[in-house]
């Protein structure tokens, strides 16, 4: 051995966000100069500074220097002691290196945010809205979470699971039931607002504030409807029963008889009435008398189809606009190259993506499944996913970072928007009409908007893994993005609803 050394103190504690210090002594206990570097070592390492990195002592000197150590305020700086060391690693006698051992006890700091999502949820017997909650304390969150109305008792809750653990740095989502305690039969919507909260033992509970709409059971125009459907019958009904037909008899008065067992005249004979209109001719088959042949049967009307998939059938729209787009510069080796209608699914943009969904399914194999999906040559909510989610054919994962603008937020958003969404409202409209846009001058004009990721765009990457049983870890990894690249949608057996006025949004020049 040729140093001695000495941590002052050897144990210390600092709260997260904040910085201590710590004083290293060293003596070299040698016969020569010698050059002494410094590495501070352990799983503290990273918020350890040396100041200065290395000091030049001669033989029975002693030198200091000062360890400095800065934990953030994040989950990683986990609460409770971490032991650390510092390799003195010596010039001339390389071979005599030594390690000063310590101790850091970091305090516990709590952190919680909670999120709705969706923030207001529709319905007429119940509303289903979760709620995320993030830990983003350095220990363990052990909460409840409860609800309640803000200003009355209008519904009533039931909240799993209504306990939870969470990890630093992890989330859990809450799966709550809102069931309003009085069915509207009649009317205009109601607006409800309501209240999930996060409490926690010592600590003030987080409140979390949501809005049900509970929309009645009969809506405005149904009623009015039935009010005139009602009305006519009534008139119907009485004109029925009061309406009297003309009756005129051929009988007549008979003649006074002479004796009571004589049988009466009969009435004089009536002219025969001229008809009032002329016989039809015959119909028989083959005949050529006015009218012959049979008659033609009225058209059976077409039943309504729903919003979704887009098919031939819709008016053109923004959303086929990005298909065209996206097909003309390429996406799953098809191309668009024929004249088309702008924003119209018509025969040559079908051709294109029929070309599209078999080049992905046969890509994916069975994990893919856009045409048995939305159908062949059809838009969908899963051909529409893997559309966008080719833009990042090239990448395994999409590094997002919450301080930091990105082009690529547009094109996320969108991909979880219909990827996650069974119902589209009017704010999910407006999201991805926004998006879309955004896409469409990514990919026509060179424009790249770049936006910083809110936070609900983590949670809207959670609630996508949570759907497919992922680890819910808020970053567009490599499972996640092959998840949104196959086409991977929620609820992939149905079609999905709309209840968006506006539907389906125009084109854009």
């Amino acid at each position: 051995m040729t140093t001695w050394t000495s941590l002052e103190p050897a144990s210390t504690t600092v709260d997260p966000g904040s910085s201590t210090t710590v004083r290293l002594r060293l003596r070299n206990t040698g016969d020569v100069v010698d050059e002494y570097r410094f590495e501070a070592v352990g799983d503290v390492a990273p918020y350890v500074s040396v100041e200065p990195p290395s000091i030049r002592l001669f033989p029975g000197t002693t030198g200091i220097v000062e360890l400095t150590f800065a934990p953030p305020r994040t989950p990683d700086a986990t609460a409770g002691p971490h032991p650390y060391g510092v390799r003195i690693l010596p010039t001339e006698h390389p071979g005599a290196t030594t390690v000063a051992e310590g101790n850091v006890t970091f305090t516990t700091f709590m952190e919680v945010r909670a999120e709705l999502v969706p923030h207001t949820v529709k319905g007429r017997f119940r509303g289903r809205p979760k709620l995320a909650v993030d830990n983003l304390g350095n220990t363990v969150l052990t909460a409840s979470i409860g609800g309640g109305d803000k200003s009355s008792d209008d519904l009533s809750y039931e909240i799993v699971p209504a306990n939870v653990q969470i990890q630093p740095g992890r989330a859990a989502f809450v799966d709550a039931t809102l069931k309003p305690r009085q069915i509207t039969w009649v009317g205009q919507k109601q607006e409800r607002p309501y209240e999930l909260s996060v409490r926690r033992s010592g600590f003030e509970p987080l409140a979390v504030n949501g809005t049900y709409v509970q929309r009645s059971l009969l809506p405005l125009w149904m009623m009015t409807t039935l009010s005139l459907l009602l009305a006519l019958t009534i008139t119907g009904l009485v004109l029925w029963f009061t309406y009297k037909a003309p009756v005129r008899t051929l009988a007549q008065p008979k003649l006074e008889q002479a004796a009571a067992t004589a049988l009466p005249e009969e009435p004089p004979e009536q002219p025969a009435e001229k008809p009032t209109q002329e016989a039809a001719p015959s119909e028989e088959p083959g005949g050529t008398g006015g009218g012959g042949g049979e008659k033609e049967k009225p058209e059976e009307e077409k039943p309504e189809r729903g919003p979704l998939p887009i098919t031939s059938e819709d008016k053109p729209n923004l959303f086929v606009q990005f298909a065209q787009v996206r097909l003309v510069v390429g996406a799953g080796g098809c191309k668009l190259t024929a004249a088309h209608t702008v924003g119209k699914l018509d025969a040559a943009t079908q051709k294109a993506l029929k070309c599209f969904q078999q080049s992905n399914d046969s890509k994916y194999g069975a994990f893919s499944r856009l045409a048995e999906t939305d159908g062949p040559g059809n838009l969908g909510r899963s051909t529409m996913t893997a559309l966008l989610a080719s833009h990042f054919v090239d990448a395994k994962t999409v590094p997002l970072k919450a301080d930091e603008a990105s082009p690529e937020v547009p094109w996320v958003r969108n991909v979880l928007l219909w990827g996650t969404q069974a119902e589209f409202d009017d704010g999910d409209l407006d999201l991805a009409i926004h998006a879309t846009k955004a896409n469409l001058d990514y990919l026509r004009k060179h424009v790249q908007l770049k936006e910083k990721p809110s936070q609900g765009v983590f949670d809207r990457i959670k609630e996508y893994q949570r759907q497919f049983a992922a680890e819910q870890t808020g970053v567009l990894d490599e499972t996640t993005l092959n998840k949104a690249k196959l086409g991977w949608i929620n609820g992939q057996d149905q079609p999905g609803t709309v209840v968006a006025k506006g539907w389906l949004p125009a084109t854009v020049e």
